[in-house]
Formats: structure tokens, sequence, C-alpha cells
């Protein structure tokens, strides 16, 4: 088991007082093991997340965060500019938890605690793009608008199954976009209904058909995805292994780059990891090895199974 000196335990305050305690009695005694002194801070708003971060930044070695994707999103945000910023350990309390998949990271919070305790520490891409980080994915068109039609509701009764749900129902009104991409130096244009820069490989707990994707490669996965009847949308919502069949790849274009600029018309609303942030135009870089997570066994790095 990793021993620590210093760490932070932060979780939101934005699920019910029995779930908490569920939550914090599934990993407290785990990460208790581990670290000499840690704190636990409990955050309402992230505002309040930011001031606890940076409180605390300089005295800790490891920053845990209990919580979903975007509250991960958060803490890369705060923290990409900080000269030493900690080692990060996700523990995923979220609807679809895709970065800590990518991490290699048990969904089961009991199990994810002990495999970050005893994982490793890995550095990681993180993106820029117009002032702001993510860690997983930027994304417009239909991406965007799929997650502006999930219904709040249905996401607190149904969790991942509302996320298909906003799809489906996206789909049936989704609009090209013309893009014009210049990807390391190199243009192209076309017509598009959705366009994704992945880091990572899961968007709603699904994997992108590529069959090997890391974290830690230099380099992000380009997909444009044009218009024809959504056959590999649905092919990508709904299989496990969609990079098994050569067909499903006829409305998609796939490149590797670390710098990309993206202009559309019309105007397209951006998606960082699953938060609605700004706009097109976009210029799109990669920062290699940038932050350091504590990974599962297969962190990093996930291939599909032939």
């Amino acid at each position: 088991m990793a021993s620590f000196d210093r760490g932070l335990l932060v979780y939101q305050a934005n699920a019910g007082q029995a779930e908490i305690e569920h939550n914090l009695s599934q990993v407290l005694p785990v990460l208790a093991e581990a670290v000499k002194e840690l704190s636990t801070v409990q955050t309402d708003s992230i505002e309040d997340l930011h001031e606890t971060a940076k409180r605390y930044k300089d005295e800790i070695d490891v920053f845990f965060i209990l919580g979903g994707d975007g509250t991960v999103h958060e803490c890369v945000n705060i923290f990409a500019e900080e000269e030493n910023p900690p080692r990060f350990g996700v523990l995923p309390a979220g609807t679809c938890n895709d970065f800590a998949r990518m991490l290699g990271i048990p969904m089961d919070l009991n199990q994810a605690a002990r495999t970050i305790v005893n994982g490793e520490t890995k550095a990681v891409d993180i993106g820029k793009a117009d002032g702001r980080y993510f860690a997983n994915f930027w994304g417009i068109g239909l991406v965007t608008r799929t997650s502006y039609n999930i219904d709040e509701e249905q996401k607190d009764s149904l969790g991942v199954l509302s996320y298909f749900i906003s799809a489906f129902k996206t789909m049936s009104g989704a609009e090209t976009f013309e893009y014009q991409l210049e990807i390391d130096g190199r243009k192209t244009e076309g017509e598009a209904v959705m366009l994704m820069v992945m880091n990572g490989a899961f968007i709603g707990t699904r994997q992108v058909p590529d069959p090997e994707v890391k974290l830690d490669d230099g380099y992000f996965n380009v997909m444009v995805i044009k218009d024809s009847n959504f056959r590999l949308f649905r092919e990508l919502m709904t299989m496990n292994r969609p990079w098994t069949k050569e067909e499903n790849f006829r409305e998609l274009e796939y490149k590797k780059a670390s710098h990309i600029k993206v202009t559309t018309d019309p105007v397209e609303e951006v998606d960082r990891d699953g938060e609605i942030e700004g706009e097109t135009p976009s210029e799109i870089t990669l920062l290699p090895k940038h932050l350091s997570f504590l990974t599962g066994e297969s962190g990093t790095h996930v291939a599909f199974e032939e």
C-alpha cells in the first residue's frame, strides 16, 4: 500500500445525506490507512471547491476527488496552471465516471479506494482550449446537444440511461454544420453532425471506436462523424466492441493530432468533459504528461478485445 504524508478528500453536497454517508463509509477507512494526515471537506459550489483547493494546495501531496466527471474537470482546471500540483486520486461517485474508467479504476467505491492506494502514479496528458482545460474530451455538435437535452429528474432516477435517452431524442433533430480543421498544420473541411477531440476513450460509459487509446501518448484522437442516418452513432452508443466491424466507419474520419484549430458555420457551443463551455472557433493544444493521477493496473491505456 502506498503511503502519503498529507491528503485532502473533497466531496460535493449535491447528493442525499444517506448517499454521502454511504460513500464516505466505503472510502474513508481505506484512505485513512494510506494517508498519515487526511483532511475531509464537503463543498457546496464550484466557488467553494476553488477556495478549498486554494487553501490546501501547498499542504498536500495527494488530492482525492469523490465525485463524477464534472468535479474531476473542475479540479483539473484548478490545478492545471500550478507549478507543483499534487497527485490526484479519483473515487467515482458520479453518473458516468468516464475519466475514472480510463484510469482503470473500479466503479465500486471501496474497490476504487483500494485500487488507487495500491496503484501506480502516472503522468497523463491534458487538453487546453481557449483558456480552459479538459481531461477526457472536447466536442461540438451532437454531443453538446445531448448534454443540453438531459432531463435532470431522469438523470437522478435513471443515471446512465438518461444519457442514452437524451442521445436518441437528440438524433432525430440533429443538423449538420460546416467545419474547417487545421490538424498539426494540415487543413481539411466538410460537414458533420459531431466533432470530437478525445484524450480518453469513454463517453457516457461507452468506449469510442479506437482499438488503442492512451492518456499519455502525446496525441488526441480526432473524430469527425458525418450525417448518414446516424448509423455510426447508434453503434457507438449501443455496442461494446464497435471496432470489430469495418463497415461502422464509413461515416467517420479519424486522425491523431496534438494541435488543432476548429472553425464552424454556424458557431457551435463546446462541450468539455460534459460541461458546456465556450464556442467555436477554438484552438486546442495537448499538454503532454501534465498532471499525475493514481491509476489501476490498466490505467491510461484501454484496448478493445477482438
